[in-house]
């Protein structure tokens, strides 16, 4: 979800995708329904901390679609709901997070690690690499390892810079709210892709595969190459 002029998120103000998305019913339902398709879904570690409360259940995000959601996951055969995993290169995560009480999946650096699996007896913690950062292509493969294919990632900006900047992005579904965020200086407001320059030296290029409209939101799915 983005404004018009390309904002996802502002950091100085709580709650600021719920801002953007502007009260779209549509919205909550397509990210339902693209949660009741996924195998896992992948947040940062920036993400989960704005998201106190945050399951990452396909009923969650639209509870009228709940039953709906449920028998999809049915006929495709898949387990009640999505794995949820988060991706954290220093550990920085609420252990008390009810995700990870869900048993979410946490994807870390082997530095990080040894303090997460003491903090977090019961979570599966994997160790990806003695970098200081997560390796995005280690840990996508990561959750293929462990059976979950289709890998649906929620955010922020900064992961998915750097699933991009791997090249393990396929597909793109990007709602455009009908809001104007504006910008001003020092107001750190945050746009699609953070923390990877791709124009002029790289054209990340992208496919249009679908234009739909609930009332003043655009609802766009691309096929990246």
């Amino acid at each position: 979800m983005q404004t018009i002029d390309g904002v996802v998120a502002i950091p100085a103000v709580e709650r600021s995708n719920a801002l953007i998305a502007d009260s779209s019913d549509d919205d909550r339902f397509l990210m339902g329904l693209l949660r009741a398709c996924a195998d896992a879904v992948v947040v940062g570690s920036g993400t989960m901390l704005a998201s106190p409360r945050g399951t990452w259940r396909a009923e969650k995000a639209y509870p009228p679609a709940g039953d709906a959601f449920r028998e999809l996951r049915r006929r495709l055969g898949k387990p009640e709901r999505p794995a949820v995993a988060v991706v954290t290169a220093g550990g920085s995560i609420d252990v008390s997070h009810p995700a990870l009480a869900e048993g979410a999946i946490v994807l870390t650096t082997g530095r990080a690690a040894p303090d997460l699996r003491a903090s977090l007896p019961g979570a599966e913690v994997v160790a990806l690499g003695d970098g200081e950062q997560v390796e995005p292509g280690a840990a996508v493969d990561a959750l293929h390892e462990r059976g979950h294919s289709l890998v649906l990632s929620e955010g922020g900006p900064t992961l998915l810079a750097a699933l991009l900047g791997a090249g393990r992005v396929d597909e793109l579904f990007l709602t455009v709210s009908p809001l104007l965020a504006g910008r001003a200086p020092g107001d750190v407001r945050l746009s699609l892709v953070e923390g990877l320059p791709l124009l002029p030296e790289v054209r990340a290029g992208a496919e249009l595969r679908s234009v739909r409209r609930g009332a003043s939101h655009l609802f766009l799915r691309y096929g990246l190459r």
